[in-house]
């Protein structure tokens, strides 16, 4: 008897410990779409814990979080799954390899390939699954997203996608034009740049600043190279002017041959370094006080009407009041 209880404590120790598991009930699982031109975001609430979601910025491809109301995670690396739903046991779980847990409301994010996989799982019926252990105490822990509802929500996310614009504002605030034939005339590349960001600024009309610096190889003398690059500058300072940027909110100037990207010793080099390099942001533009209103005139004195003359002199009563004298006959 003692023995065959001593075999039953040995296989009740070998069994992994129970983890703590975050996951929406089945019946209300839903999945939310928000975004706008910068970017989408794709999540399920999770009960307890917070939300997984999928986020897409302009320019980017997705990636995945958590995002916690609580700090359950430990830092560390955490497994990241994408695994077979509940409901099919049969399936084995895909091991996407790990993420780096730090602190905060959102403790990682994922790689874009990842996030793509997570994607193509759930479209599977395969369920995003991140298995780590807790702050405190290091349980194992698991949080879990279902596919319950998703095809119809990704059709929203894909429509929202859709709308993003070509780039986000860490790809587009600094940007180099080039002047590869030696000139100043901004040739079908440069402009087509230019655009790019002219429609990111009329998107974001935070974006309020624009600095210009105008460069050249060293290929002529420093006078000519230093009007070279004033003129490259002043071609994209007037391009953004004509395209109706506000002149006051650019700065524009120009260095010669001084800042070379490259060593000037091929020509490949020297085409690198003939440049016009754009730098946008957002900073706070002065206010200007409202004109003042012109000061009221001020009103006129009030007069004294005098009093009519009276018709009888004082005293005489029936006389007139300029008799007219006599003339004898």
């Amino acid at each position: 008897m003692r023995q065959r209880y001593l075999v039953f404590l040995s296989l009740f120790a070998s069994l992994p410990a129970m983890a703590i598991t975050f996951q929406t009930r089945l019946e209300k699982v839903e999945w939310k779409v928000e975004g706008d031109k910068f970017e989408c975001r794709l999540s399920q609430p999770i009960t307890d814990f917070g939300a997984g979601e999928f986020v897409r910025r302009a320019g980017e491809q997705a990636t995945f979080r958590l995002k916690a109301r609580e700090r359950w995670m430990g830092a560390g690396s955490a497994t990241l799954l994408a695994a077979a739903a509940p409901w099919q046991p049969g399936r084995g779980d895909i091991n996407l390899g790990v993420v780096s847990v730090g602190g905060g409301e959102v403790p990682f994010n994922s790689s874009q390939q990842q996030a793509g996989r997570l994607l193509t799982g759930l479209l599977e019926g395969r369920s995003p699954l991140v298995r780590h252990r807790t702050l405190q105490g290091g349980d194992s822990m698991e949080v879990r997203l279902l596919p319950v509802k998703f095809n119809q929500a990704y059709q929203d996310y894909l429509a929202c996608t859709a709308k993003l614009l070509p780039v986000n504002f860490d790809q587009i605030r600094h940007v180099q034009v080039g002047f590869p034939g030696g000139g100043m005339e901004l040739d079908e590349m440069a402009r087509a740049k230019l655009e790019i960001m002219l429609d990111f600024i009329r998107a974001d009309p935070s974006v309020n600043h624009i600095e210009i610096d105008g460069h050249s190889d060293n290929s002529g003398n420093r006078l000519t190279n230093r009007d070279l690059s004033r003129r490259r500058a002043l071609a994209v300072f007037d391009y953004f002017k004509a395209n109706g940027f506000p002149e006051a909110q650019m700065v524009m100037r120009f260095h010669g041959e001084r800042y070379p990207l490259a060593p000037n010793n091929s020509p490949a080099n020297r085409e690198k370094n003939r440049r016009a390099t754009v730098q946008l942001s957002r900073v706070d533009l002065p206010v200007e006080a409202p004109a003042a209103a012109p000061a009221a005139a001020p009103a006129p004195a009030p007069t004294e009407t005098p009093a009519p003359a009276p018709t009888t002199a004082p005293g005489v009563q029936g006389a007139a009041a300029n008799p007219q004298p006599r003339t004898g006959s």
